[in-house]
């Protein structure tokens, strides 16, 4: 594996490398962004209209169109109020359930095709010899019935492709991406081959490619010939407003993006692990919360809202920091910084995600670009408050204000976090509905099927826009699932190992829904942004 498991320095505002505890903590001191057991082996442009309304409206992101309409019916209930400690908790409550009943049906039914296992072996592994990469594996033919309609966030591929829809991506543009990327990735015949340019931090990369070599071995003969450059740092980089001509942009992958840029948006490596900082896979991870959302219950978690992380060089973090108890003003927030020296030389020990779980109410602010925390807070069945940020990666398009998370005013979070958890712990019913339909979104609409088939539709999408044949580059190597995993050691390969893929799907992805509309776009601008100055006028 590339690279030292722990650098000094950190490029994102995941990573939170130091501190100490800011408050006597009321039980655990648990960090947002790390720290669980080690893996086991063998554990099988749509236009943003109305963003100038409030200092609020100008950052929150737009919203598929369904579930928009949806969460913004369950506001509407409390808008006729001027503060939401006024209304009437039975008929909102009412009416959120009645939304919450029809959810998205499974991914797939289940199928009754044999399952096609994936052979996986590492030969001599004491030979110097890299293992040879085998053969693709040939598709067997779906079967389970018709394929449900992917997530409304999964729309925004075409969002994110738009620039390049007329004139197509040419090879001469995938070039002038070149100094934007950490590793350009080909596939040409259903194999995989990179070329490297910069170290990325930690192993961003390396998870980043070993995630679509699992997504070639599930969906064998589908993924298509493609050109990719991957860019494994935060904030977009590919500014709208450098290019006049959209299509003269050069095509990123990245992990978020914001409104004035072009970067096309990726799942981020944490979703096949996290070693460096004790997180396993996302489909591990989810079991753990699980279990610990069963053993403490919401009415019995401490009513404050928590954070831990690292607040050092991000502004808005240290705004953070000042929520706490002090001179008798009482935020109703516990925010803790993260000591990951401490953290690494007890194993993690203090660190659990799963023990996150104990707050009634879990705070998501960004770093340096969106934080990796985002699906872990969300888990948590604790209803999230959620900094408002200029900042979108898949899971925050899909996000819903006031039924999947409550907002913050980042113009004054003290003040907003404090009427946050002074309502929910007034209206318990509601404010636990809340945080079960947050958790809900993330377990079902961004479970590791939906996670493949994104990745799958974006990649087939953009391949379509290639205006050449992809080639391997001179300098590429050919990378598959052996020659990643079976060099690997300690929690790398632990990680490697729980995220395999061991079986060829044996059912169709879901069906990609076609792109928003300018009315749809419009109408979702207009409606977030009234949403939006009443939120502001009820905090008063």
């Amino acid at each position: 594996m590339k690279g030292s498991a722990f650098p000094a320095t950190s490029s994102s505002g995941e990573q939170d490398e130091e501190g100490a505890p800011l408050v006597p903590p009321a039980t655990e001191e648990i960090d947002e962004e790390g720290g669980t057991p080690p893996c086991k082996d063998g554990d099988a442009p749509v236009a943003r209209a109305g963003r100038s309304v409030s200092s609020l409206g100008a950052v929150l992101r737009t919203r598929g169109v369904g579930s928009v309409m949806v969460g913004l019916v369950v506001l509407a209930l409390l808008l006729g109020a001027r503060r939401w400690i006024d209304i009437d908790a039975s008929s909102l409550l009412g009416n959120t359930v009645s939304i919450a009943a029809g959810q998205r049906r499974r991914h797939h039914s289940n199928s009754t095709a044999p399952l096609v296992p994936i052979p996986f072996t590492c030969g001599n592994e004491t030979s110097p010899q890299p293992p040879k990469c085998p053969g693709t594996p040939a598709s067997p033919l779906p079967s389970g019935g018709p394929a449900p309609s992917c997530p409304d966030y999964s729309r925004y591929i075409h969002d994110d492709l738009r620039p390049w829809r007329g004139a197509g991506i040419t090879r001469e543009a995938v070039e002038r991406a070149r100094p934007h990327a950490f590793f350009r990735l080909v596939v040409v015949g259903g194999r995989a081959y990179v070329e490297t340019y910069q170290r990325a931090y930690q192993t961003r990369d390396v998870f980043t490619q070993w995630g679509i070599l699992q997504l070639i071995r599930r969906y064998p003969g589908r993924v298509p010939d493609l050109d990719i450059m991957f860019a494994c740092d935060d904030p977009g980089q590919v500014r709208a407003a450098d290019f006049p001509t959209p299509s003269e942009a050069p095509p990123v992958f990245r992990y978020c993006k914001d409104a004035s840029t072009l970067d096309i948006v990726f799942p981020d490596w944490s979703f096949w692990g996290w070693p460096e900082v004790g997180i396993r896979p996302w489909t591990q991870m989810l079991e753990e919360v699980a279990q610990e959302n069963e053993r403490v219950r919401w009415p019995e978690r401490q009513p404050y809202a928590f954070w831990k992380g690292n607040p050092e060089g991000y502004r808005i973090r240290h705004e953070l920091l000042r929520c706490n108890a002090s001179n008798g003003q009482e935020w109703n927030a516990r925010i803790f910084t993260q000591n990951w020296n401490h953290a690494i030389q007890n194993g993690f020990k203090d660190s659990r995600i799963p023990k996150q779980c104990i707050y009634r109410y879990k705070v998501y602010v960004e770093g340096n670009a969106w934080s990796v925390s985002e699906k872990y807070i969300l888990a948590c069945d604790s209803p999230v408050l959620f900094i408002t940020t200029p900042f979108q990666d898949i899971l925050s398009r899909g996000l819903i204000a006031g039924k999947h998370y409550w907002p913050i005013n980042r113009e004054h979070v003290c003040k907003s976090i404090k009427f946050a958890v002074d309502w929910g712990n007034e209206h318990p019913t509601q404010a636990q509905l809340i945080g079960e339909q947050g958790s809900r979104f993330v377990r079902e609409e961004m479970s590791m099927d939906y996670v493949y088939d994104y990745m799958l539709h974006l990649l087939t999408e953009y391949a379509r826009l290639l205006q050449y044949k992809p080639t391997v580059p001179e300098k590429a190597v050919e990378i598959c699932t052996e020659s990643i995993a079976c060099p690997a050691q300690g929690l790398h390969r632990d990680c490697m190992m729980d995220s395999m893929e061991r079986h060829v799907a044996s059912f169709e992805p879901c069906t990609l829904p076609p792109p928003f509309t300018p009315e749809e776009a419009k109408e979702i601008a207009d409606r977030e942004a009234d949403v939006l100055r009443n939120i502001e006028n009820m905090e008063g």
